[in-house]
């Protein structure tokens, strides 16, 4: 029950973010991660290396998929495949950040995506966690920072 009060203010949070970045809510790719490291928070794809980096590094393979293929539908479908294999590869797996490159791709988004909303968004929802766990739970997140 307290885990979807906190979601509940994360998710407000974004809202708010979304207004004052000039993005839509619909492209701010948080939502399910907010559920995943506040509900979830011992699971693997919670931690901290897989949320920034799962979200950065799907980022920035759509990014590229974008730039060479520009914004069609199977360029989307690629970057997905491949930023699903990369986090894989990198340790990094963070099930939602898979909806970052179908967003950069269908969207034709620009580079500095990457940083407003993906990045600040990671780390603005990391300090959130953090906070949420250590003062309202009280308990030890994340299990590992790296």
């Amino acid at each position: 029950m307290l885990a979807g009060v906190g979601a509940g203010l994360a998710i407000a949070a974004m809202e708010w973010l979304s207004n004052n970045w000039h993005y839509p809510l619909a492209i701010i790719p948080f939502a399910t991660s907010i559920v995943l490291v506040i509900a979830l928070p011992d699971a693997p794809p919670a931690q901290p290396r897989a949320l920034v980096g799962g979200h950065v590094l799907s980022t920035l393979i759509g990014l590229m998929v974008v730039s060479i293929a520009g914004p069609q539908p199977w360029a989307a479908a690629v970057a997905v495949g491949l930023a699903v294999f990369a986090m894989g590869l990198t340790d990094t797996m963070h099930p939602p950040a898979g909806i970052d490159p179908l967003l950069v791709v269908t969207a034709g988004l620009p580079w500095w995506f990457l940083i407003v909303p993906v990045l600040t968004g990671a780390l603005l929802l990391l300090a959130f966690a953090f906070i949420w766990h250590r003062i309202v739970h009280r308990r030890r997140w994340p299990a590992h920072w790296i």
